[in-house]
């Protein structure tokens, strides 16, 4: 379990502590709107109203004891600006920010931010790429040209084994998972494929296209 500090309970700020909530964590949430917060209690450990630009007040909350502190303020990049670094200066032991635009991400990570979500950028991806085929189910960004894909297997793998389709070998990618009623499943290279059982993918989009012909 780990304790985390929220600054800012918009929708994305509340859309995290209720997801953080059900993964067990302390939260604290904090927002400069009194309704806001009171939004947000369902979900949170704690809760304080308050301006997160001012030292004093984040002194207050003891930011050095939180595991990481995401500020997620949407409609003051000012003052998600100042909240970051602020943090820092206080101790922060990891300052994740949210950004809404390319300039911004960068203002961030020089003034604070150890780390920064792009949500707007993220979620154009991965509806663009999930859009463009009928096989991809899922996707999952990763740092580089390596992404993590859910797709349905196509009716011709059916019955042979991850060792006779090879793909490792033909189009540089690994089939890592397999997913049978919601739950994800270990894969052996005996492992048979089934069109009912989407598998995890990891490799380049480009190796995806070029394997399920997307």
């Amino acid at each position: 379990m780990k304790s985390i500090l929220i600054i800012g309970v918009g929708r994305f700020g509340r859309h995290i502590a209720e997801k953080l909530n059900m993964l067990g964590h302390e939260i604290m949430a904090v927002d400069i709107s009194e309704e806001r917060v009171n939004a947000a209690l369902p979900f949170v450990t704690n809760a304080q109203i308050g301006d997160s630009t001012k030292k004093s007040f984040l002194e207050s909350l003891g930011v050095k004891n939180f595991d990481a502190c995401i500020v997620t303020i949407g409609d003051n990049f000012q003052s998600s600006l100042e909240t970051a670094s602020l943090l820092k200066d206080l101790g922060a032991k990891r300052v994740i920010a949210r950004a809404s635009r390319g300039v911004q991400e960068k203002f961030l990570l020089r003034n604070g931010a150890d780390e920064v979500v792009y949500p707007e950028k993220q979620l154009a991806s991965w509806t663009a790429i999930r859009c463009t085929s009928d096989h991809i189910k899922d996707y999952i960004e990763l740092e580089g040209d390596i992404d993590i894909f859910e797709l349905t297997v196509p009716e011709e793998w059916c019955g042979k084994t991850v060792v006779q389709l090879d793909v490792r070998k033909k189009y540089g990618l690994n089939i890592i998972a397999c997913r049978e009623n919601g739950v994800l499943g270990m894969i052996s290279p005996d492992t048979v494929m089934d069109p009912s059982k989407p598998i995890l993918v990891l490799g380049t989009l480009k190796a995806v296209q070029k394997c399920f012909r997307i």
